[in-house]
């Protein structure tokens, strides 16, 4: 078996293994514990969340992800195996297509906007500039206009600098289509992303007026730092109260944010934190977690606000998630 070779599926006996003895949960289940592909899956692990996580924006269908990546690596002969790194990858791609493919359904019938779930990243994401645009809010969010196979194609050449010929291979496509959807991708991220490299000095100099409008309640900083057609997105996932649709224009953005500070009925907090890789801010009320704000930044204004409030997509704010383009 080689990198490009279908891992067998697994059959009935195989799952009622799994469901009577538990032995393929994971590389820290202990059966498989120092063998070859619990140190090879260990050492890729990172590389292959960092994969799924920009496929899918969603750490938890991220997670899901890998653990269906485990139970097909522990079934794969690995003398066959050229190269045990590309046909991780291969297998984390290809469930995370499916797992796409289920997620577009499930954004269907979601209430409100929906936006990526946000990670605190260690300070090194921030440090690797192109680590932190591959993972930011804003690109992020361009990625999600991309059809399933498009992202992956995408995230596979543009992030990993994957050659065509694997991807290729993880996507199902041969070598000349994945150059064509290689190249019709970038042309509409490109049309799309943030046109300018920003340094985290002048984002964080953005936020802190933004941080000051809600100690003070004075709108005058805020107004200086947006764009006039900036847009508000909030992600409330039907369980927070949120904007349910797209707010456009700096006048509408602020009369909503100090108008939401007013109807809050508490004390709100911003602490700068990096999420993503990128400056944002952890929003408290009453000292309680209430969401985090995070920001499109161009031509020294702030031209995309992203407040994230579902409960569900705040798991990961309060501790360092770790990434790896490598």
């Amino acid at each position: 078996m080689d990198e490009h070779s279908e891992p067998r599926r697994p059959g009935p006996a195989d799952q009622e293994r799994e469901r009577g003895q538990g032995r393929e949960q994971g590389p820290e289940g202990g059966e498989h514990a120092g063998d070859p592909a619990t140190e090879d899956f260990v050492a890729h692990r990172n590389l292959l969340f960092t994969v799924a996580y920009e496929m899918l924006g969603s750490a938890a269908d991220a997670e899901d992800v890998l653990q269906e990546t485990w139970l097909r690596w522990v079934r794969t002969d690995l003398e066959r195996v050229r190269d045990r790194r590309a046909y991780l990858v291969r297998i984390t791609t290809r469930q995370s297509l499916n797992r796409l493919r289920a997620m577009r359904r499930r954004k269907e019938a979601y209430v409100g906007s929906w936006l990526p779930e946000p990670l605190l990243t260690a300070p090194d994401v921030a440090e690797d500039a192109e680590l932190a645009e591959s993972v930011s809010m804003a690109l992020m969010l361009v990625l999600e206009t991309l059809s399933p196979t498009e992202r992956a194609v995408f995230v596979l050449r543009e992030a990993f600098d994957f050659g065509y010929d694997e991807i290729a291979a993880a996507v199902g496509k041969s070598p000349a289509a994945v150059r064509q959807i290689a190249h019709r991708a970038r042309r509409h991220v490109e049309a799309r992303r943030p046109r300018e490299v920003v340094s985290p000095g002048e984002v964080r100099a953005a936020l802190e007026s933004f941080r000051r409008v809600l100690e003070t309640g004075d709108p005058q900083g805020l107004l200086d730092v947006l764009a006039p057609q900036v847009v508000l997105i909030g992600d409330g996932g039907g369980v927070r109260q949120a904007v349910m649709r797209p707010v456009v224009g700096a006048e509408k953005v602020i009369r909503m944010i100090v108008g939401g500070l007013g109807r809050a009925g508490g004390t709100f907090t911003a602490v700068p934190a990096v999420l993503n890789g990128n400056p944002a801010l952890v929003m408290r009320l009453d000292g309680e977690l209430d969401g985090v704000m995070a920001v499109r930044f161009e031509n020294a204004r702030i031209t995309g606000l992203y407040y994230v409030r579902n409960p569900a997509k705040l798991t990961r704010v309060e501790s360092e998630t770790p990434l790896t383009l490598r």
